[in-house]
C-alpha cells in the first residue's frame, strides 16, 4: 500500500497539522487522519532528540511505522528550522518495507558466526549410544491403573444420545 505524509506548518496558529493518506483505490489517495499539534509541545519534544520527537506525533489515530518515522520527524524538524518551508509531502510504499527487511535479514546471516564444518554427518546420525535400553520396559505401561471406567454399553458414542 502507497501512503503519504502531509505536514503543513501554520504560524498563525502556532500549529503543526500531520495527515496521513493511503491509496485505498488504484493512483487516489484517500484521507486516513489528520493530527493537529502544537509547535511549543513539538520544538520541545524535538529538544530531546528524534525519539522523543517521534514519540510526540504518533498517537491512537497515526502510528506511524518506525521507517516512516524517522522520516517523518526529519522532515518536521526542517520545517520548524528558522527559514524552512511551510509544508512537505512524504510519500512511501510498504514494499519498501518488505525489501529492506529482506536485505536486513540477509546482511545479519552473513554477519553471524560461521558454521563449524568439522562435523561428520555420521556421527551425528549414529544413534547406537544415543538410545538408553531404560525405557524400553513394557511394564510402566502394563502396570497402569485408571479410576475411570467406561461402561460397555454406554451411548455417549450414538447420535440418539442427548
Amino acid at each position: 500500500m502507497k501512503q503519504k505524509y502531509a505536514i503543513i506548518r501554520d504560524d498563525d496558529q502556532a500549529t503543526l497539522v500531520v495527515r496521513e493518506y493511503a491509496e485505498l483505490d488504484k493512483e487516489m489517495m484517500s484521507l486516513l487522519c489528520e493530527e493537529t499539534y502544537s509547535q511549543e509541545k513539538i520544538k520541545s519534544a524535538l529538544k530531546d532528540g528524534q525519539i522523543e520527537l517521534i514519540k510526540a506525533i504518533r498517537t491512537n489515530n497515526m502510528y506511524p511505522p518506525t521507517t516512516f518515522a524517522y522520516a517523518i520527524a526529519e522532515a518536521i524538524a526542517g520545517l520548524l528550522d528558522e527559514g524552512g518551508n511551510q509544508s512537505a509531502e512524504l510519500f512511501f510504499d510498504d514494499k519498501d518495507l518488505f525489501q529492506r527487511g529482506e536485505e536486513v535479514a540477509i546482511e545479519e546471516a552473513a554477519d553471524e558466526e560461521e558454521v563449524d564444518e568439522d562435523v561428520d554427518v555420521d556421527d551425528l546420525l549414529d544413534d547406537d549410544d544415543a538410545i538408553d535400553d531404560d525405557f524400553e520396559d513394557d511394564s510402566v505401561l502394563t502396570d497402569l491403573k485408571t479410576s475411570i471406567k467406561v461402561a460397555d454399553d454406554d451411548p455417549a458414542d450414538t447420535d440418539d444420545a442427548v
